[in-house]
């Protein structure tokens, strides 16, 4: 069998799947929801997630960038790629002529055959960036000794109120934040439960520290950034040495990857991310506010409580609630 009618017969497959599974219609059909492995996925993204989950295969120099949507991605984006790169751009970094999501491929869309291809992963830069819920990552990221991982999540409330803007960015208005909420706290959003999600790579997390790093948004806003440029260099094994210190390379990297500078260049303001695609995005729809707390802006006191009665239940006493 050719590999071209083999791609066929695993299309065939994926969509004869689908059509089995439970489904939530949403605000477009690409947009409509599939439970699948314990979670809601986009009908847009779920025959590529099936495919790369028998496909893919990770190196030991993975680094493996995982959010739930529209908890830091973009920055979390932005800070690693500009850790990994730091040596090879001097002034004319990517960054400020391309927004992060074009410099850090994405799992569910890059890493996929494609007419008989494959993504050309560039060696020099092992980077890659899911959604996908800890459960449904592929083996052969869990399973392998050097890849590690990096997750990071923010307030559930703060998350909620920045899906609901960048629907509003992506589909225009008609986007019912009271709707929003209600699918959001029944975990029924794009990539499932928003705690559930975040449990997943907590406890990995637990269970081996050393291949996956655990961290919260509000931290990295409120405390020194610099402690956290400096740890993901250490984890992403590419520790700022005694002279970039002294040069002040972690600060250059902090001013470059902030959401002031960030949201202020031109590519960001007028630019589209997958311009060439039928998942083409305005790039302004990644750069909102950044701010901690916006939720008080939208929420009532009634849909405040009942999240945080959530996040109590599910999260009990752990150390990531309150």
């Amino acid at each position: 069998m050719s590999d071209d009618e083999e791609s066929k017969k695993s299309r065939t497959k994926y969509k004869d799947l689908i059509a089995t599974l439970p489904k939530e219609e949403r605000l477009t059909p690409d947009l409509d929801l599939y439970e699948y492995q314990g979670f809601w996925f986009p009908y847009c993204y779920l025959e590529s997630i099936m495919s790369v989950q028998e496909q893919f295969k990770a190196q030991s120099t993975d680094i493996v960038l995982c959010s739930y949507p529209k908890t830091g991605t973009t920055w979390l984006k932005a800070l690693t790629f500009a850790i990994s790169t730091r040596n090879g751009f001097g002034d004319n970094h990517p960054l400020l002529t391309n927004m992060p999501h074009e410099c850090v491929p994405f799992l569910e869309v890059d890493f996929v055959h494609h007419d008989d291809t494959t993504y050309n992963r560039d060696p020099q830069l092992p980077l890659l960036a899911t959604h996908l819920p800890y459960t449904s990552l592929p083996k052969s990221i869990i399973e392998s000794k050097g890849c590690k991982i990096i997750y990071i999540w923010r307030d559930p409330k703060d998350t909620l109120v920045s899906l609901w803007h960048f629907l509003i960015k992506l589909i225009g208005k008609g986007v019912c934040f009271e709707k929003e909420f209600d699918q959001f706290c029944q975990g029924k959003s794009s990539y499932g439960s928003f705690w559930d999600h975040v449990l997943g790579f907590w406890k990995a997390s637990l269970e081996n520290s050393e291949k996956v790093l655990f961290l919260k948004y509000e931290d990295m806003k409120k405390d020194n950034n610099l402690f956290y440029v400096r740890r993901l260099a250490e984890f992403m094994n590419q520790p700022f040495s005694e002279e970039e210190e002294d040069k002040g390379v972690p600060q250059k990297i902090m001013e470059l990857c902030s959401f002031g500078n960030l949201s202020g260049l031109e590519v960001n303001k007028t630019g589209k991310h997958r311009a060439d695609t039928g998942l083409g995005i305005n790039n302004n729809a990644y750069f909102r506010k950044g701010e901690i707390g916006d939720w008080k802006n939208h929420l009532t006191r009634e849909m405040a409580e009942a999240m945080d009665r959530i996040s109590e239940e599910k999260f009990g006493t752990c150390v990531l609630w309150p």
